[in-house]
């Protein structure tokens, strides 16, 4: 059944096989990006299953115009994918204030505007479909990672707790958290990476961005494959609201599982007993 699939960061990496793989299944598709004649050119040009317009995912205004963009043309909004996204490298203390606030705005406060501005169109519609894109990453904290893990941290919590709010309205959720996938993040368009400022840090921070920028055009993962997968998630009646992609994700996922479950056993003996004596 053909649905209107509303797709951020359509212009280039993973939002384009998104949005290029949902036209060919038939599917009504809102492509955004800053530049949406690039993300329509990137497309093959004008279709009639295809809007594309602009939305800066930092921009309220921008957000709440393309839904309303999408509902002039399409009538609804079936699904939105949140996709957009970037990365700020680098140890914490080496990352400004100014980064981690464009972090945070561009990975959690982007698809929260997004959402904000469709989900009024679908609690009118009673049905409708989130997915976020977080990442292995907003479960896992890793070195050189702070800022980018914090944003996926507060995108995991925001969309766990969204799913309830929205449920009794037939508005499903799904978090989507990718492992390394051969996507534009790494390339210099997506990461902004760090100078070295601090002596302590100095060293790793020059080997650590050697061996980042190392990484790009050899991740294991297929974004045509993750493309597919999403879409295919989009058309489940009852879908997971969490899904881990790529091998490396679901890996990470089991021992940061079995990593909680020791440290909730190692915090009993002295966690267990904080309570009022009164309590019952």
């Amino acid at each position: 059944m053909s649905k209107v699939i509303l797709v951020t960061g359509a212009g280039r990496g993973l939002g384009t096989d998104i949005a290029r793989q949902a036209l060919a299944a038939g599917h009504q598709v809102v492509a955004t990006g800053r530049r949406p004649e690039e993300v329509e050119k990137t497309l093959g040009g004008p279709q009639d299953n295809l809007l594309a317009t602009k939305l800066d995912v930092t921009s309220l205004d921008d957000a709440h115009a393309a839904a309303q963009a999408a509902v002039d043309r399409f009538g609804r909004i079936d699904i939105l994918i949140n996709n957009a996204g970037n990365f700020y490298a680098g140890f914490f203390e080496e990352i400004s204030p100014e980064h981690m606030h464009r972090q945070i705005a561009t990975n959690l406060y982007g698809p929260m505007n997004v959402t904000r501005a469709v989900l009024p169109v679908m609690r009118r519609q009673r049905d409708g479909h989130i997915i976020t894109l977080s990442s292995i990453a907003g479960l896992v904290g890793a070195e050189f990672n702070a800022a980018y893990a914090a944003s996926k941290f507060g995108v995991e919590g925001w969309m766990e707790s969204l799913h309830h709010d929205i449920a009794p309205y037939n508005i499903r959720t799904t978090i989507v958290e990718p492992g390394f996938f051969r996507t534009e993040l790494l390339v210099d368009a997506s990461t902004t990476w760090p100078e070295p400022t601090i002596d302590d840090y100095a060293e790793r921070t020059t080997a650590t961005v050697e061996a980042w920028k190392s990484i790009n055009g050899q991740q294991p993962g297929d974004p045509a494959k993750l493309a597919h997968a999403l879409l295919t998630i989009a058309g489940q009646d009852q879908p997971p609201q969490r899904f881990l992609a790529g091998a490396d994700a679901i890996e990470g996922a089991t021992a940061k599982a079995k990593e909680l479950l020791a440290q909730a056993e190692a915090s009993r003996e002295l966690g267990d007993n904080l309570g009022h004596d009164d309590a019952a």
